[in-house]
């Protein structure tokens, strides 16, 4: 247990020490700096942290665990760092007080906070999601609860996030619409107003680059213009890391640089990853200029994995490893400090809890330190410096990773992929003499086929073997096999996706159709296969399915099997004058990580 000093002492001299300490914290500097002097302040080092030490939140690192991860972050010049709860599992509540405790005994130890509560939809994590909505009881009692933090620790307490990833369509389980945020900036500024909370105390929302406006246009309404005007500052999230699978083309070595050496391909390809966010940035600040001239725009998360098995690994992007990690952090460092803009990197810790089921998953592997404390390649030269002598995690003396061994470091990265891979994610066989919307006329649509003869047609527009959320890995291999590994983690779900911009494939002629498909696998998890008409984002959405696996209509073994399911047959709720995803994939139950290989996909009519 971390002992603090004793500071009260019996009878006069007792009293003498109490004055004379009440003294030096009412002149400390921390007690009145306030979030517009923090913001873009580069004496004010920001990080995400996250003390939680097991592979479930159930258990909330203790106050004496947290005052062991502050030591770390104050002698890693951090001053500056954010939350994401409040109180569903009780880290928080410690930190502050640990925070608190620290200050108590020494007057200028500094630690802000952006306290950070969570904001979900109606019907959050279950089948009868109402975005439009939110879940009243739930937020409720994280504003309310954020309130009564804010007014005890006002010294501490220097922003307040509304949501983190909360507008973000991707974020399908929990998303709200930008009125839902509104509302609860609008109850805070109020209360700021009105004296309740303090007046210096900055309130925004912690989101994608995408949901403040600065991507696809769908995010661009009236109560998302209104959200930036009432918010005191934007805080922006830029994730090129897992744009390395999503969208890959700045990330892959060009023809160009094939002739580099690995080492001179990997340095430009991380050099690319900082341009990208710094492009996400500019994009993002251009849209709320518009709105609001003088609205401060900082960087509420950004980070790279070190460890990946799905998607990001060797059998991936190959993007994550301790080396692109600290090419990352410095250069994303330099850039912002240069720019004036708070950088919240993400994170302090490993945390292992996000990805329980998968520990080599890469949301597990986000953090500057191991989870028993190790300092990962970022870190190194502190370590040297001796910024962290005498300093433990989890009672383990702060040492480098790989025993400080460059040369094993750096036999585990790797250098990105080159172009000619990227077919490993999209199929770009296409029909160019037809547009999306156009009704396919032809008796066979070919998602992936090589050998029929009838008359026959590709889609209109390239496909994306798209993952969501990095539950699963989907990729086709050189045969035409499109291989799936399951996840392991609460939901996992895959499509193979129309890139058309707004619009869908026109198979309304298809309707008393066929699906066709080879399948095998060794997953013992049962899934939904079909395809997707309408957008999430539009609430349009309706999946298209037949149930997988075991004790369900279809049961998958490890040798090909030919399917044929008529359209009529698979839930058809949907409008086939929009088809989004061909093909779709999302698991039911008892998920395993096994994989599942699909092969000569097509649409008959009849």
């Amino acid at each position: 247990m971390i002992q603090l000093k004793k500071y009260f002492a019996q009878g006069f001299l007792g009293v003498l020490l109490m004055v004379c300490l009440q003294c030096s914290e009412k002149k400390s500097p921390t007690q009145f700096i306030t979030a517009a002097e923090i913001l873009g302040n580069e004496a004010y080092p920001a990080v995400s942290y996250g003390g939680y030490r097991h592979n479930t939140r159930a258990i909330a690192p203790s106050i004496e665990e947290i005052i062991e991860d502050m030591h770390l972050l104050h002698a890693m010049g951090i001053k500056l760092i954010r939350t994401y709860n409040i109180q569903l599992f009780g880290e928080t509540s410690r930190l502050l007080e640990a925070i608190s405790l620290l200050k108590k005994e020494d007057p200028t130890f500094e630690m802000h906070v952006m306290l950070g509560a969570w904001i979900e939809c109606k019907g959050a994590w279950t089948t009868d999601v109402n975005h439009r909505e939110g879940n009243n009881i739930q937020n409720t009692q994280e504003i309310e609860t954020a309130v009564e933090w804010i007014q005890k620790y006002p010294d501490i307490i220097k922003m307040v996030a509304v949501g983190n990833e909360s507008m973000v369509h991707w974020a399908s389980q929990y998303y709200v619409r930008p009125s839902v945020v509104l509302e609860w900036v609008n109850y805070l500024q109020n209360l700021k107003q009105t004296g309740q909370l303090p007046e210096h105390l900055w309130i925004t929302s912690s989101d994608n680059f995408e949901s403040w406006g600065g991507g696809n246009e769908s995010y661009h309404t009236a109560d998302l213009e209104k959200l930036i005007r009432a918010v005191d500052f934007i805080s922006l999230h830029t994730y090129p890391f897992h744009d390395t699978h999503y969208n890959p083309n700045f990330w892959v070595v060009p023809e160009d640089e094939q002739t580099l050496s690995p080492q001179e391909q990997i340095d430009a390809a991380m050099l690319r990853a900082k341009n990208y966010a710094q492009a996400q940035y500019e994009q993002t600040r251009s849209y709320i200029e518009r709105l609001a001239p003088k609205k401060s725009i900082h960087i509420g998360e950004t980070g790279w994995a070190t460890t990946a098995s799905i998607n990001y690994g060797s059998n991936g992007s190959k993007a994550a490893d301790e080396y692109k990690q600290k090419k990352y952090f410095e250069l994303v460092n330099e850039w912002t400090q240069k720019s004036g803009i708070t950088c919240f990197f993400f994170e302090a810790f490993d945390e292992v809890w996000k990805d329980q089921g998968n520990p080599t998953g890469s949301e597990n592997h986000f953090g500057l330190f191991t989870l028993d404390g190790q300092a990962k390649y970022a870190l190194w030269e502190a370590i040297d410096s001796g910024n962290y002598a005498g300093l433990t995690r989890n009672g383990n003396p702060i040492k480098k990773s790989h025993q400080g061994n460059v040369k094993a470091m750096m036999h585990e990265v790797l250098q990105p992929p080159a172009e000619e891979d990227l077919d490993l994610y999209e199929i770009t066989k296409i029909n160019t003499t037809r547009k999306l919307g156009e009704q396919v006329t032809e008796q066979v649509y070919i998602i992936s086929h090589d050998s029929l003869s009838q008359e026959v047609s590709y889609p209109s527009a390239p496909l994306k073997l798209n993952v969501w959320e990095g539950t699963c890995q989907l990729k086709m291999l050189e045969n035409g096999v499109v291989a799936l590994q399951s996840g392991t983690g609460a939901w996992w779900g895959a499509g193979i996706e129309i890139q058309g911009n707004g619009k869908g494939e026109n198979l309304s002629l298809f309707e008393e159709g066929r699906l066709h498909f080879d399948i095998k696998g060794n997953t013992k998890s049962s899934f939904h296969l079909g395809f997707q008409t309408g957008y999430y984002a539009q609430e349009t959405l309706i999946n298209n399915s037949a149930s997988f696996g075991p004790n369900r209509a279809y049961p998958i073994d490890e040798h090909w099997q030919h399917m044929i399911l008529n359209i009529e047959d698979l839930n058809l709720k949907g409008n086939l004058e929009n088809v989004t995803a061909p093909i779709y994939i999302m698991g039911a139950d008892q998920f395993d990580g096994g994989f599942i290989y699909l092969k000569n996909i097509f649409f008959t009519k009849n």
